[in-house]
């Protein structure tokens, strides 16, 4: 884990901080004011990333939401098995994040990133004219596990430059991620806009996908042309602490012949730091509580909607009012919050938000069409998500060592993966429940989670900046 810095209680925030660098002290506040603004632009590799979230998601949204009818309708498989390869594709993507993020930290993020882009296309390719259960399935493997490659290497570098940023201009990391998080949203809101009119237009899945897999090629030779070799500033810091590790070792071995350096050991005892690690752990337990709940837009929201309206029509609309709130929202909400609560205090605001979208679901009228209960949740949980995951992202940087930043965002969703692999099967009992009881276990999810999160640092950024404990 990061060492914490010490505590300055008289030391400005860091957006105030970012102000008055380089100015000076007598000028006017209004000048102070504006400075931060043009130093904290982000940085060209900061805009690459933000755009490769988005390409990420208009490829991958423009053949995911007709996957399903595809299997289905167009190759005939049976319900259970069109479930099952729904099911691989998950756990092909999130439960190896791990696997994308330890690779990222042993080999940087182009190589991974580039390498994931290929698989993707690759995927796409074969899911366009595969014909055969066995075939589907490879290719739905491939494209779930070309995500679990070049996602966490995205997400672990857009935090690291985050946190960079941060230091250098004085503007919130949360801001950043803010950016990073709008920017998937409106890929995962256009994305299915390009393949309902490949759809319209006559062409089929199957141009769906290869519409997908053109999208990855231009990524792929995007990333290839702009994308770093290599980051001078962590190749010094790697090398500084192999200077450090080897004066360490020769130290102990003089004390104690036969010990195992820290520098041989560090292959084997990466996984064991983070998974060992109790603040990073709760982390991850709280985040998980907010992707069950987040769940239920797929599990209890379309049986909302059906016992409102007695069909499933109007679902798409309110996935599309989620993906617009994020579009819209993201970005003032992040401002906002960045520069008046810290990140701890954002990640249990998000999720008091999400357990009020779930209590509101009984208590609010009808209305009209029976939609404003479903829209009443789908509204809460988004704002709830646009205050905790950006915080949440934001704090991995402070609990865990740099060189371990891949391994630990890859964890987090690999960790959070299989909590709704678990968490889908315990709510999904709860759909024959009455509905007060089925709102309201839902709603204890979130606050459980919450209840977690009070015990993690409070994290850099907003007015508690010097407030720098570790919990446990």
């Amino acid at each position: 884990m990061n060492r914490p810095e010490p505590a300055q209680a008289a030391a400005p925030a860091p957006a105030n901080a970012g102000a008055s660098a380089g100015a000076p002290a007598g000028a006017p506040a209004e000048e102070r004011r504006r400075r931060p603004r043009l130093a904290s632009a982000p940085t060209p590799y900061l805009r690459l990333l933000t755009v490769t979230q988005f390409a990420f998601n208009t490829g991958f949204y423009a053949v995911l939401p007709y996957l399903a009818t595809h299997l289905g309708s167009g190759l005939g498989m049976a319900g259970w098995l069109v479930g099952l390869v729904l099911g691989l594709r998950t756990f092909s993507q999130q439960g190896l994040f791990v696997v994308g993020g330890a690779l990222t930290d042993r080999y940087g993020p182009r190589p991974v990133v580039l390498a994931g882009c290929a698989l993707r296309i690759t995927g796409f390719g074969w899911l366009a004219f595969a014909g055969s259960t066995a075939t589907v399935i490879a290719a739905v493997l491939l494209i779930g596990f070309a995500a679990a490659l070049f996602s966490p290497a995205v997400e672990s570098e857009a935090a690291r430059e985050a946190v960079r940023h941060e230091r250098d201009t004085g503007a919130p990391r949360a801001h950043v991620l803010a950016l990073f998080s709008a920017a998937g949203q409106a890929g995962a809101f256009i994305g299915p806009l390009l393949g309902s009119l490949l759809l319209l237009l006559g062409g089929g899945f199957r141009a769906a996908c290869l519409a997908g897999a053109v999208v990855f090629v231009g990524v792929l030779a995007g990333h290839a042309r702009l994308m770093p070799r290599a980051d001078p500033v962590r190749e010094r810091e790697r090398e500084q602490e192999r200077d450090r590790d080897r004066e360490r070792g020769a130290d102990r071995a003089q004390a104690a012949p036969g010990t195992v350096t820290r520098a041989a050991q560090r292959g084997r005892s990466s996984w064991r730091v983070v998974f060992t690690n109790r603040p990073f752990l709760l982390l991850c337990l709280a985040y998980s509580g907010y992707l069950v709940s987040y769940n239920q837009l797929y599990l209890s929201l379309p049986v909302e909607v059906e016992r409102a309206t007695g069909s499933g029509a109007a679902l798409g609309w309110l996935f599309a009012l989620s993906s617009l709130l994020v579009v819209v929202a993201q970005v003032p909400l992040t401002r906002f919050s960045a520069h008046r609560i810290a990140p701890r205090t954002a990640l249990v605001t998000g999720l008091a938000v999400v357990a009020a979208g779930f209590a509101a679901v009984p208590l609010t009228p009808a209305g009209p069409g029976g939609l404003l209960p479903g829209a009443a949740l789908v509204v809460l949980l988004t704002l709830g998500q646009m205050l905790l995951v950006p915080a949440a992202r934001g704090l991995v940087p402070d609990l865990v060592e740099d060189r371990q930043l891949g391994l630990a965002t890859g964890a987090l969703s690999s960790v959070s993966g299989i909590a709704v692999l678990a968490g889908s099967a315990a709510t999904g009992a709860l759909l024959d429940a009455p509905a007060p009881v089925r709102w309201a276990v839902l709603a204890a999810v979130p606050l459980a989670a919450a209840a977690l999160a009070f015990t993690l640092p409070v994290g850099r950024g907003g007015k508690e900046q010097g407030a720098r404990a570790v919990a446990g």
